[in-house]
């Protein structure tokens, strides 16, 4: 049994019941409450250690009543990795990474459409459909198949090809439409009605806020309860920023945080797709659709989010920043990064890892400061951006003292 008490809008406060499907009011999201002085009484620290190291372990913090209908593939915990040889690059003591390339379908999407397709299953959706710009796709055909879900994947042509193909692998209706993922997202829209199909949309149903909140429950708990002092999360739809903020008001409800200290978060987004940045450098709570939206961080490129203001109530609640990186810094920074630490860093990490080094020269960030990144997936997923610079091709037989030469 779950403790979920019921669902609110995070637009004017309006209570939804939970045991219902939902989907918006007023067009806007909706939070997941829960009976936070019962969780407190049925769940603690040392029973949630000896349960097995996956996001299903807060159970008293998530919303799935039955566990017989979750849709799981051993998601979580995921390593968060000391990063010395890039702070040093950076000029920071105490640089970590959250690597959440290592969750089964190569992105943090897996916690999110977990979440979602438990939900859709134990309320007895048939179908799922989602518009994607990348990872959640594969992500949400994953699961689906997983708890025998038909699904429907809708996704901009230019989506990475490794997206494409795994949504069809895994057994989804996949398509290609020609623009961007707002362009989908209308076709999931108009074709729901049609098709009987649930929408899985980012924040257009309740739940994938709950599993993506999981990454801020499992910080939490690597840090021996300790929250950083900088969270950096690269910002499309941005839900696992705000499931990471409302995780930690959660815990500091029912008391676990060892302080009253909270991450400052930043979100980071590039230049060529940078809505939340643009309305927050204007002092705005509601962002304006961006124009032209181009980035190779396919994650990023969401031209407008339906919860730009519950991004921008928690970068401003938490004292942070929405910034946006150069589009020609971010695929250099990926790259010399993994160079560096030996992980897969996405493209969309490589806008974190930019707008860190502006923050620094800046001196908003102290170089003794704990900060965490959030690498959201594995660069194996971007095969188009990873090999855009073709390898050298050894001469037979090979001039070994030309060979040294070259590589020194």
């Amino acid at each position: 049994m779950s403790y979920v008490t019921h669902l609110e809008s995070a637009i004017d406060g309006t209570h939804l019941p939970h045991g219902e499907l939902q989907t918006l009011h007023e067009g806007r999201p909706l939070w997941v409450r829960y009976d936070l002085e019962a969780v407190a009484a049925a769940m603690t620290k040392e029973s949630v250690a000896k349960r097995d190291p996956t996001m299903w372990r807060y159970q008293e913090l998530l919303p799935v009543d039955d566990d017989t209908k979750i849709a799981s593939l051993g998601e979580g915990m995921t390593p968060l990795l000391r990063c010395e040889r890039l702070g040093a690059a950076l000029g920071l003591n105490d640089l970590w990474v959250k690597d959440e390339s290592q969750l089964p379908t190569g992105s943090f999407k897996s916690r999110g459409l977990a979440m979602a397709v438990s939900r859709a299953n134990e309320l007895g959706v048939k179908s799922v459909a989602i518009p994607t710009a990348g990872n959640a796709g594969g992500a949400m055909a994953a699961y689906a198949a997983r708890v025998g879900l038909d699904a429907y994947v809708f996704m901009p042509a230019d989506t990475p090809i490794v997206n494409q193909y795994e949504a069809a692998y895994y057994g989804a209706e996949a398509f290609l439409v020609d623009g961007l993922i707002t362009d989908c997202g209308a076709i999931v829209r108009d074709g729901t009605p049609h098709m009987g199909w649930f929408d899985v949309s980012t924040l257009k149903e309740p739940y994938r806020i709950e599993g993506k909140k999981t990454m801020g429950l499992e910080l939490a708990e690597q840090s021996d309860w300790s929250l950083p002092d900088v969270i950096l999360y690269p910002t499309g739809g941005g839900t696992g920023l705000i499931g990471m903020w409302k995780a930690f008001a959660e815990l500091a409800e029912i008391g676990w945080l060892a302080d009253e200290r909270r991450p400052r978060m930043v979100s980071c987004q590039s230049d060529g797709c940078a809505p939340i940045s643009t309305a927050w450098s204007k002092g705005e709570r509601f962002a304006e659709p961006f124009p032209d939206a181009a980035t190779a961080a396919s994650g990023l490129r969401v031209p407008a989010a339906v919860g730009d203001f519950m991004i921008l109530d928690a970068v401003n609640e938490s004292g942070g920043q929405a910034r946006d990186c150069p589009e020609a810094f971010l695929l250099a920074w990926a790259r010399r990064a993994s160079a560096l630490e030996g992980i897969a860093f996405a493209p969309e990490t490589g806008a974190c890892i930019g707008v860190l080094e502006m923050l620094v020269e800046e001196k908003a960030i102290d170089p003794d400061e704990r900060v965490v990144i959030f690498n959201t997936g594995a660069a194996q997923k971007y095969v188009e951006v990873i090999g855009a610079e073709p390898l050298s091709t050894l001469p037979d037989p090979v001039d070994w003292a030309a060979f040294s030469a070259s590589t020194t």
